[in-house]
């Protein structure tokens, strides 16, 4: 049985598999990132329909939904540099790890758009043409009215997409880049002794998304609505600025 597994070999590799954790985390604060960014826009196009670029999203999210990221990243890996060798440009230079940011921030926005869509079609349109009706412009009645209620309903559903990106950048390695589980593969490649490198990087991944998990939980129960509800407020949002528009109306009358 010691020849098959050592723990000692375990306690031995642990402090090498953890000196690749940066590169997994810059893949996830980064994915998370391009997500939050690219998802906001692509959600913010199918909610407002806007024409022809609502089809075009819709057919990246379905083609991002329908297809394993292993498929994406070698799309990714492969098609990229060819096609722009197409137009004279060349990425032979790049570090492989660029292609890992671009596949899985790809990947981060599909997923996070139609969490965010969701999220913003949850708000009755009732308090969006009441916004409008008290003079706010489109992007304040989404800052002031949409935005706030959005963050409540979208956030359960983003935190379990994050701790699946976490999961997800164990593929990474596919391609070439040492994270964790590519130091892992690499020590019992030359080592032969693959199990115990594995079992450092499990270790890793169950604390990090032990860590995610205990995260998220605390900010849902800090943006509950119960929570909001209690605190006190001096005046609605609305009314603070229907009252500011009838004053400049009335300086405008005075002044003219």
């Amino acid at each position: 049985m010691k020849s098959f597994f050592n723990w000692e070999l375990v306690y031995q590799y642990f402090p090498k598999i953890l000196s690749a954790l940066p590169v997994t985390l810059m893949i996830v604060v980064i994915a998370t990132l391009v997500g939050l960014v690219l998802g906001s826009i692509i959600a913010f196009i199918r909610v407002e329909k806007i024409p022809i670029l609502t089809q075009l999203s819709a057919i990246f999210v379905s083609f991002i939904r329908g297809t394993p990221i292993l498929v994406q990243l070698y799309v990714v890996y492969y098609g990229v540099p060819t096609l722009l060798e197409a137009v004279n440009i060349d990425v032979s230079s790049w570090n492989k790890i660029f292609f890992i940011y671009i596949t899985y921030g790809l990947n981060t926005a599909a997923f996070q758009s139609e969490t965010i869509r969701a999220a913003i079609l949850s708000v009755p349109a009732t308090q969006k043409e009441a916004a409008i009706a008290c003079g706010l412009t489109r992007v304040q009645s989404y800052r002031t009215v949409i935005l706030p209620q959005m963050v409540r309903v979208a956030l359960p559903s983003f935190g379990t997409t994050t701790v699946a990106l976490l999961q997800d950048t164990s593929l990474a390695f596919t391609i070439g880049v040492i994270d964790v589980v590519g130091k892992a593969k690499a020590i019992g490649a030359v080592t032969f002794h693959t199990l115990e490198g594995y079992v450092g990087a499990a270790v890793i991944f169950i604390v990090l998304s032990f860590v995610l998990e205990r995260a998220f939980a605390w900010l849902e129960e800090q943006m509950k609505f119960e929570q909001a509800s209690s605190k006190k407020v001096s005046l609605p949002s609305l009314l603070f600025f229907k009252k500011r528009r009838r004053l400049k109306q009335l300086h405008y009358k005075n002044s003219s």
